[in-house]
């Protein structure tokens, strides 16, 4: 697809594009279920009697008093997995992608992915984590209900969906989950687009995008009803992410010299050690999911280690059999798209299930990064669509069929092919609403701020053209 298609839409679909995304922030604003919520007035206080005490209830009510909340294991661990999400990020995630990118570009690439991260962790706090964890409509909570944290202390402790945390570390776990998945489509549209562009699709896609697939998902919506299974992030992070980068590189266009030249990644052993950091601190996205330092916990872990050695083998293997040599990159991309495929299943599929989910990830994205990407014709700088979204639909399809306790999983009594529907059907809407909200934001973003540098700026280089440095003197 070449971006010039979309030229004479700016006109004319533009007003179209604005009130769509004002009419879904406004869903979710304005739901009577939100609305009604709000509404919700304390109850009048009453006069109160004083009750002489029994003798024993000094010593139950200084127990009580002395006895938290909350588990402190649980806390121990859930502080850590958050640190550990936070660390495939930055420097993970900015890592791998600047490996792959030229030279001339990886300043911007981990300047993206910074304050992208950034900027979603304070809307998260804004608004976010209000929208996505109110009642709501199928689609959004309230934007306004815990705005800014509104309604939480320090002590706070079961105002949450996971009762046995203080409410500020939930808040703060589910925060870098919002980020990572932002920063992730960066690696799509790499080397060639403008910074401010950059954060504005960002904002406008983590609240058009994100937090109504992550309501949908875990929030009590469509999809979370419908008894789809997502353990940790296959369809709202992956796949959501995956698909949002595919659209974006249609319409970003190739690089100058992209199918004519070889655009070869300028450090691979920096991408090496980003996709190490990822695999170490996605135990933290995985195992933290359990939100607790327990069985599901533990199952988690097991998988996520068993899955991506897996996927890693397995794409060995295709890339040893087709082009004659293993290669680093495809070993390191084939931990990545292993994370990716039991992302979803972690929690509910057994080792032996993680092991298929995650060769058989693997085999998948080899083709999903070469033949897929040719059909496609799209300029995925960092095939964020063939490790992320092709990847995360195998492992959100395959999650169906390996969580029933027969195949070693631990739901009793599914039925595989009515469960397969339900996440084949989670999937479909995932695609369908990334793709269509992530294209919208596209046409806004380049009305308001244009999406392309000039050529003159892409031939020198968006480190030194953009961010006036450079990575590397000579």
């Amino acid at each position: 697809m070449r971006t010039e298609i979309f030229t004479g839409l700016k006109a004319r679909f533009g007003g179209l594009c604005l009130s769509f995304m004002l009419a879904l922030v406004a869903l979710g604003m304005f739901s009577p279920a939100a609305m009604a919520q709000e509404a919700q007035t304390p109850p009048a206080a009453t006069e109160s009697v004083a009750v002489q005490p029994l003798e024993a209830a000094p010593a139950a009510a200084a127990e009580a008093e002395a006895a938290p909340a909350f588990d402190r294991g649980d806390v121990a661990w859930m502080l850590t997995a958050t640190l550990l999400v936070l660390m495939m990020v930055v420097p993970g995630v900015g890592l791998f992608y600047g490996g792959l990118v030229r030279t001339k570009n990886v300043l911007s690439v981990l300047s993206q992915v910074l304050v992208v991260f950034s900027l979603v962790l304070i809307l998260w706090v804004a608004y976010g984590y209000s929208a996505v964890f109110s009642a709501g409509n199928e689609f959004f909570g309230s934007f306004t209900q815990f705005a800014f944290l509104k309604g939480f202390t320090p002590d706070s402790v079961g105002n949450t969906p996971i009762a046995g945390l203080p409410d500020l570390l939930f808040v703060a776990f589910q925060s870098t989950f919002a980020g990572i998945t932002t920063a992730l489509i960066v690696g799509a549209f790499a080397e060639r687009i403008k910074f401010r562009a950059v954060l504005l699709f960002s904002a406008l896609w983590f609240t058009l995008s994100y937090i109504p697939m992550a309501h949908i998902v875990w929030g009590g919506g469509y999809l979370g009803k419908l008894g789809a299974i997502d353990f940790a992030g296959g369809t709202v992070v992956h796949i959501n992410a995956g698909v949002a980068g595919l659209v974006a590189a249609w319409f970003v266009g190739k690089r100058l010299g992209y199918g004519q030249t070889a655009l070869k990644p300028h450090n691979l052993p920096l991408t090496w050690i980003g996709a190490m950091l990822l695999w170490v601190g996605w135990f933290g996205f995985n195992a933290g999911s359990a939100a607790a330092a327990d069985t599901v916990a533990s199952l988690a872990f097991i998988n996520t280690v068993l899955a991506t050695a897996a996927a890693v083998l397995g794409w060995t293997l295709v890339e040893a059999v087709t082009k004659g040599h293993p290669s680093a990159l495809g070993a390191a991309s084939g931990a990545v798209a292993g994370l990716v495929g039991v992302t979803p299943a972690c929690g509910t599929v057994g080792p032996l299930g993680a092991i298929v989910i995650g060769f058989v990830t693997g085999i998948v994205c080899v083709w999903g990064v070469t033949g897929l990407k040719r059909l496609l014709k799209a300029d995925d700088t960092a095939d964020v669509f063939g490790v992320h979204g092709v990847g995360g639909i195998v492992g959100a399809i395959l999650t169906g069929v390996f969580s029933a306790q027969s195949l070693g999983g631990t739901k009793v009594d599914l039925d595989i092919a009515h469960q397969l529907w339900v996440q084949v059907v989670s999937v479909g809407f995932t695609v369908v609403w990334s793709a269509v909200v992530t294209a919208l934001i596209l046409l806004v973003v380049r009305a308001l701020v244009g999406l392309r540098v000039s050529e003159e700026a892409e031939r020198t280089g968006l480190d030194v053209t953009t961010h006036g440095e450079s990575a590397y003197e000579v």
